[in-house]
């Protein structure tokens, strides 16, 4: 009974006319640069980030997670019309769905993706309604201790589950961690790592990082690997799958959406985890293997339900720990920090209506975008043929609006511009990004939280290992840390990230 007083906050909450245009102001932009390709989820909400700070915060965080979902279902379309994935979520899609587009059957395809997309993220939204409020209860159970070592698994399994050499990502989390303890120290009043630049006593704004790195850093990108884009049609027909498109897309979808909602979970990994995942099992399990890669409708229909799944149950470590499972949830973390809400397990307590509100709109967006996405498939078509090169100057100048705008000072700017730099430099150097990040966001609670726990011990540090779930944390990470250092994991990992290159 109580489950349904709260589901009845959250449809009162969602569907307000305001927080409805937000959800669809979110799906479409997140639909739409989706279908650009390069840019992705994560470039769009660091760009458009500054737009939310004078909304509410449920229409804030609504528009947010309708953009990131939004943005699983663009990148399906340039991926099966174009050859080229709309972001990293999408690049299994391109496998068999342009291979589909090349014997005419386009529009089946996306029909596919939608529908398998829509399930998945009603099943997911289901599974948070279920799963989040006990996982909260438990939570709030956790003292200082606990949520140190929670964060230090967190960091250790985005290190384990990042692209490219282990150093590399520990490096990534260390830079991540040194870059968020910048500015004064709230205890003893020291300065730290400014550098002799007040602007910096304060600290570092995310947004400046997520903007320079993940924004202008996928700018530089784009513009030296654009390449032309060949669309196959530009008028697509025959979106209704027949009776045996059906039978061959039901168990890829249910076990897509299935691996989605477990794998969505996990740090690091989230949608395109669980999009390779889905490929490998529905390639495994089918009686006809030989057709993957030549147009299977289940190497559509699996991994496009499994990303979506996995973003959405993404939501759930966010929403009950205050924990990021991916460099997007990060995201939301600061942008609920900045509407001065601390996140964690006392959102639920707290802030009732944006907690179930969001939950609510996830199905009120996946509602909408398939309505939206077969109808305006000429939108999306007519969207992906414009030049790269005519676009990017019209996101440089939102860059520099929303950096500017948050203390109106220049110095962000230049700031922002160095980070892009450094965001291009990591790519051309096989780093990826997204653990620094992660680092950047747990840096400071993982401080204050150690703080606390040494306090509260009188700082005997052996409370980290002499409280029982702290110690099980810090178990399971060293555990991941050996385990991926065995060889044969090594191994096994390097051949699961080449085969997601090929």
């Amino acid at each position: 009974m109580e489950l349904l007083s709260h589901l009845f906050l959250g449809f009162e909450t969602a569907l307000s006319f305001t927080n409805l245009v937000y959800c669809f102001v979110g799906v479409f932009l997140g639909t739409a640069i989706g279908v650009l390709p390069g840019l992705g989820p994560l470039a769009t909400i660091s760009i458009l980030l500054p737009i939310t700070f004078g909304l509410p915060p449920v229409s804030s965080l609504i528009m947010l997670a309708g953009i990131y979902y939004g943005a699983q279902y663009g990148g399906s379309t340039t991926a099966i019309l174009v050859n080229l994935p709309g972001e990293s979520a999408s690049v299994v899609t391109v496998l068999d769905g342009y291979q589909m587009a090349r014997k005419g059957r386009a529009g089946v395809a996306l029909a596919t993706s939608a529908i398998g997309s829509f399930f998945a993220g009603t099943v997911a939204t289901v599974i948070i309604v279920l799963f989040a409020p006990p996982l909260t209860e438990i939570a709030l159970k956790f003292g200082p201790a606990d949520y140190f070592s929670l964060m230090v698994l967190g960091l250790v399994a985005s290190i384990v589950l990042a692209h490219g050499s282990l150093l590399h990502a520990l490096g990534m989390v260390v830079l991540g961690l040194i870059l968020g303890i910048v500015g004064t120290d709230v205890n003893s009043g020291v300065t730290r790592f400014t550098f002799g630049f007040p602007e910096v006593a304060d600290g570092i704004n995310f947004v400046i990082i997520a903007m320079g790195i993940f924004g202008l850093g996928e700018i530089i990108a784009n513009l030296q690997n654009e390449s032309t884009r060949s669309i196959l049609s530009s008028r697509i027909t025959g979106l209704m799958p027949t009776r045996d498109d059906w039978r061959k897309m039901t168990g890829p979808i249910l076990r897509g959406t299935a691996l989605g909602s477990i794998l969505g979970i996990l740090p690091g990994g989230g949608a395109m985890l669980a999009s390779f995942a889905s490929y490998a099992l529905e390639k495994k399990v089918s009686r006809t293997p030989e057709e993957f890669g030549q147009g299977a409708i289940a190497g559509v229909a699996g991994p496009e339900s499994a990303n979506n799944a996995g973003a959405q149950t993404s939501f759930i470590p966010m929403l009950t720990l205050g924990i990021p499972s991916n460099p997007v949830m990060a995201l939301m973390i600061g942008a609920l920090v900045i509407q001065g809400i601390q996140p964690g397990p006392s959102v639920i307590v707290e802030q009732p209506a944006l907690f179930w509100g969001l939950i609510v709109s996830m199905w009120v967006g996946n509602l909408m975008l398939l309505v939206l996405n077969l109808p305006l498939i000429g939108l999306w078509v007519k969207l992906i043929s414009v030049p790269y090169h005519y676009l990017y100057p019209t996101i440089l100048v939102f860059c520099a609006i929303g950096v500017f705008s948050l203390s109106n000072t220049t110095f962000d700017i230049y700031l922002m511009a160095l980070f892009g730099l450094v965001g291009y430099i990591l790519r051309k150097i096989d780093c990826e990004p997204a653990p620094l990040l992660l680092g950047f966001i747990l840096g400071p609670m993982m401080e204050e939280y150690l703080r606390r726990a040494l306090l509260l011990s009188r700082g005997d540090p052996y409370v980290l290992v002499t409280e029982p779930i702290s110690a099980t944390m810090l178990v399971a990470a060293l555990g991941l840390l050996v385990l991926v250092a065995a060889p044969v994991a090594r191994k096994a990992r390097a051949e699961a990230f080449r085969e997601e290159e090929v």
